[in-house]
């Protein structure tokens, strides 16, 4: 779905921020360019280790109004994803994309922002009621199910292993040799927002969230 076209000269600056992005990506994140709709902007992040969505790569994206930055762009995640500010249709509620907005915060703050709100949910202003409910009565019955929604629609593909060919397989008999295979893995915390009253009890139970390296400014 097309963008409404933005101002040539917001559409500059977005050029630059967006090879910025990618050429100096975020922990955790990695920012995607549509170039057929610059002000369709979308990334794919981690999930945080110590949260039920670790090991999980979620798909987003950010919308941008025609007047952007003076707007703030809409938040969606495209990838499933069982959270109290995330709606079943998979918009994104946090105050930076709303009331908190200023026009040079940039895209780059807004992800982040995104991210902590993995690691740290606020459930009083949650989109999806069950979610949060279940994060402020029951913290290890939310992770459970939080963590089965990750399995079941964020785990990346794996790669299958190569089918060894009659003629490779001899040809490493041979030789004396064998063949294996490699994997990849990483991803990491990126910094918490300061918690609800909510998130402090559900540290307690949980003390991987209260490993954050640093702190952003309240979602």
């Amino acid at each position: 779905m097309a963008s409404a076209p933005l101002t040539a000269q917001a559409m500059r600056a977005l050029a630059r921020e967006l090879t910025e992005l990618q050429s100096t990506p975020p922990e955790g994140l990695r920012v995607i360019v549509n170039e057929q709709d610059l002000a369709d902007v979308q990334a794919e992040i981690e999930g945080p280790a110590g949260t039920p969505y670790a090991g999980g790569v979620f798909r987003m994206r950010l919308a941008l109004p025609a007047d952007f930055p003076a707007s703030p762009p809409k938040g969606y995640f495209t990838t499933k994803i069982w959270h109290p500010n995330v709606s079943k249709s998979g918009e994104i509620c946090v105050n930076v994309l709303k009331k908190d907005w200023k026009p040079d915060l940039g895209l780059r703050h807004v992800l982040l922002v995104i991210r902590c709100l993995l690691i740290e949910p606020f459930p009083e202003s949650a989109l999806n009621e069950e979610a949060g409910k279940a994060l402020l009565e029951d913290y290890a019955e939310y992770c459970k199910y939080a963590r089965m929604m990750t399995d079941l629609h964020a785990l990346p593909a794996k790669r299958p292993m190569p089918l060894a060919t009659a003629s490779a397989a001899n040809a490493d008999g041979a030789a004396g040799g064998g063949g294996g295979g490699s994997s990849a893995g990483g991803g990491g915390g990126e910094a918490g927002v300061p918690g609800s009253p909510a998130v402090k009890k559900a540290k307690q139970l949980n003390p991987a969230l209260s490993k954050s390296k640093k702190s952003l400014k309240r979602l």
